[in-house]
């Protein structure tokens, strides 16, 4: 895609918000090249994401997390779907800048949906899974929001279907961006 010029697409958004899923989609249709930093820090790691949480805390799977982000915003052509909370770090968005930073934004009774047999996740474990979901994408959502481009997830939307969605709102961000370098 040329009109891209290898910028890299970071999707971020909730866990359960389909980032995954989508990005390998997206990846395939720009024909670039897909990484999920979740995926890249068990590999780094060696141990899931539950157990990084678990043994060294939240803190040291944060440091991880922004390690490897800055390693990937040395490559182009790449989609990355990011972890839910990789916005919350102010030195994540010095990263996140190299591309454009999309919001896969799902509602919270969507996400429920999605999640509420995932056993897995580390910050679900405890308490009523809406209510922390909730309390999550408050704290999260003003991070979310300073995203190049927010594509809304309302229903039961197939993710081909975000995937182009997405590209049409990334091609919109540009032009407009586009447009506004030339008249100042």
């Amino acid at each position: 895609m040329d009109w891209l010029r290898g910028v890299n697409i970071y999707l971020v958004g909730m866990m359960g918000a389909g980032k995954t899923t989508v990005g390998r989609i997206l990846a395939r249709e720009l024909k670039y090249r897909f990484f999920d930093t979740d995926e890249l820090i068990v590999r780094v790691a060696n141990q899931s994401i539950a157990e990084i949480f678990e043994r060294e805390g939240e803190e040291a799977f944060r440091k991880l997390e922004t390690k490897v982000l800055g390693e990937l915003c040395a490559y182009q052509n790449s989609v990355v779907a990011t972890g839910g909370g990789i916005v919350t770090r102010s030195s994540n968005w010095s990263y996140l800048h190299y591309g454009i930073v999309v919001w896969l934004d799902v509602p919270v009774d969507r996400l429920y949906d999605r999640l509420r047999e995932d056993t897995a996740r580390p910050l679900l474990r405890e308490g009523d899974l809406k209510s922390k979901l909730q309390s999550l994408l408050n704290e999260r959502e003003r991070f979310y929001a300073q995203a190049d481009v927010r594509v809304c997830i309302p229903g039961d939307e197939r993710a081909q279907e975000v995937a182009r969605r997405a590209i049409e709102e990334i091609q919109k961000a540009i032009e407009s961006k586009t447009s506004q370098d030339i008249t100042n």
